[in-house]
């Protein structure tokens, strides 16, 4: 049973490649039905005080998607940003920084899924109040995904929707790179890593791209 959170000295001693193996060993946990158990009272005690997550993560507001849950992570161990779409903004780059270039946070995650509904809608153009600028964060993975995939480019083709989930994905990490010189100088430096995955909604499995 899990009854210490991460430490100052735990999370220093930390590299970018040993929080990605963590995370995946914890997917494969989670796939097989075999996740960790925590002793919540107590971890909630050892947090109060201050925190050290070992990563970020972007993840889209799925609710089939429980973020935590996916990478067999408990109390303390993972910042997690949603949005629909997982995609980045001003103040989604703030939370990164603040992650790793404040809190010490070594790794930026940005999780697709499959079938997601943003995506989706992005393919279909949807508008609609709010939704339609949102979405326009997710149109240039659509117009990209329209110039590989045959067939037509809407949410009735499955394999230009997965195609548009992986490359929304890439392109949210090349933005995150482009947009937040304090992250991309970290990662230059091997402070942090920027990776990207796909989960599937079917497996449970994560898959890097």
């Amino acid at each position: 049973m899990r009854n210490t959170a991460i430490s100052k000295e735990v999370q220093n001693a930390l590299t970018p490649e040993s929080v990605l193996v963590d995370l995946l060993e914890g997917n494969a946990r989670y796939t097989n039905n075999n996740v960790s158990s925590s002793e919540i009272t107590e971890l909630v005690k050892q947090t109060t005080g201050g925190q050290f997550p070992k990563a970020v993560i972007l993840s889209c507001i799925d609710s089939r998607v429980p973020v935590e849950m996916v990478f067999d992570q408990t109390i303390g161990d993972v910042f997690v940003a949603r949005v629909a779409g997982n995609f980045e903004n001003t103040d989604i780059l703030g939370s990164m920084e603040y992650s790793c270039a404040v809190a010490g946070s070594k790794l930026v995650f940005v999780l697709g899924h499959e079938s997601c509904g943003a995506v989706k809608a992005a393919c279909d153009g949807v508008q609609l109040g709010n939704i339609t600028a949102m979405l326009d964060n997710i149109i240039p993975a659509a117009k990209l995904s329209a110039e590989q995939v045959a067939g037509v480019t809407d949410s009735s083709n499955s394999e230009f929707v997965a195609k548009t989930v992986e490359n929304n994905v890439k392109l949210t990490m090349d933005r995150i790179r482009q947009k937040s010189a304090i992250l991309k100088d970290m990662e230059n430096k091997g402070e942090i890593k920027i990776v990207g995955g796909v989960y599937s909604l079917t497996t449970g499995k994560v898959t890097m791209l």
